[in-house]
């Protein structure tokens, strides 16, 4: 069991890696910024997948760990105001927002969501932490990181409150006021907050605009809309998912012959290289923009683009050697795609007429 679970975070962390990182990288190059979307999208994502929900598979947490991560990076680029701090609250309302969407948590009561926005809240804790150890040096990054642990657990009672009064109106919801210990605890944040930020603590220099234009920015408008947005944006991407659902069981019917396909196309672009190279050295007229001494890659290259019908721009065949060793290559990578393809459906049509039927039934049941 233990081995599962392990398995499946590494899973959800290498796809939300991929995806985060690059989106990141194009949007910021600020190494700690990545860093920090790639945390968050990665631990929310890895929650997510291993308390199950929705899917009872990864993708649920791939999907909602990369939304995360790249909605952090994003935020972090537009707000005006720098620091990991500012992040907290949008992140946290757009995450619970996203579970919520998805199907992930029954949020029927003002407990139902504190205890959502808890766990959330942790997970978040969870993914700061190496932003801020690589950005500041020891121990002055171990001091943040122990305040970053806290503080997503300090704006719990506030993301409660507000998730509560945008849940409030749907069917079946419990609670008609909130408790009034939940509400103490989130008045406490926007008082704080304003207290700090006029005596210049939190940001050196603060003036009257900076409490008039933040505090609403930070608690208020940016969290309420990422609260929004990802519930009303994972919905309508829900019943549309479920079709991905359906091809794994063609995909499962359908890998081996693809993987036989991409092989047989594989080998047909390597030896038609070495056709190519060898003509190449005992004839250098025969390609025009040939470079003098062409290596095996540039030919494999060339044997790529020649057998996917496009024009390969340094190399052009000049002799009538070497037009007729493209046209041979054209001939034989379209012989085999069409011959493979009619014996793979030939051979899996019986399943995938299965597969069908049983998808059929299901639709009517």
């Amino acid at each position: 069991m233990l081995a599962r679970s392990i398995w499946l975070v590494l899973r959800i962390a290498a796809a939300v890696t991929l995806v985060v990182v690059p989106f990141g990288y194009a949007i910021t190059g600020a190494h700690a910024d990545v860093l920090l979307g790639a945390g968050y999208g990665i631990a929310v994502g890895a929650g997510v997948g291993l308390r199950g929900g929705w899917g009872r598979g990864p993708w649920t947490g791939i999907l909602i760990g990369s939304i995360v991560g790249v909605a952090a990076v994003l935020i972090d680029s537009i707000l005006p105001y720098d620091g990991w701090a500012f992040l907290i609250l949008p992140v946290l309302a757009l995450a619970v927002g996203l579970i919520d969407g998805i199907g992930g948590s029954s949020l029927s009561g003002y407990r139902d969501v504190r205890r959502e926005v808890l766990v959330v809240a942790v997970l978040l804790s969870l993914g700061l932490c190496p932003s801020v150890l690589v950005s500041q040096p020891f121990p002055e990054g171990v001091r943040e990181a122990f305040f970053a642990m806290l503080l997503p657990v300090v704006v719990v009672p506030w993301t409660t409150l507000l998730v509560g009064v945008l849940c409030h109106r749907r069917e079946g919801w419990r609670d008609a006021r909130p408790p009034r210990l939940l509400f103490l605890g989130a008045v406490a944040l926007p008082v704080v907050l304003i207290v700090l930020l006029a005596l210049g603590v939190a940001d050196e220099g603060a003036t009257i605009w900076d409490v008039v234009l933040l505090v609403p920015l930070a608690l208020l408008v940016l969290p309420a809309a990422a609260f929004l947005l990802g519930r009303t944006a994972i919905t309508w991407l829900r019943p549309r998912l479920q079709v991905y659902g359906q091809l794994a069981d063609y995909l499962r019917v359908m890998w081996v012959p693809i993987g036989g396909f991409a092989i047989g196309y594989l080998t047909i672009i390597v030896l038609f290289a070495g056709f190519y190279g060898m003509l190449g050295r005992f004839s250098p007229a025969g390609f025009d923009g040939a470079a003098e001494g062409a290596g095996i890659t540039d030919w494999l290259s060339f044997s790529f683009f020649t057998a996917l019908g496009q024009d390969f721009i340094a190399v052009v065949p000049a002799s009538v050697g070497a037009r007729v060793l493209v046209g041979a290559h054209l001939i034989l990578s379209a012989g085999w795609a069409v011959v493979l393809f009619a014996a793979v459906m030939s051979s899996i049509g019986p399943k995938l007429n299965r597969i069908a039927r049983r998808l059929g039934e299901e639709d009517d049941d």
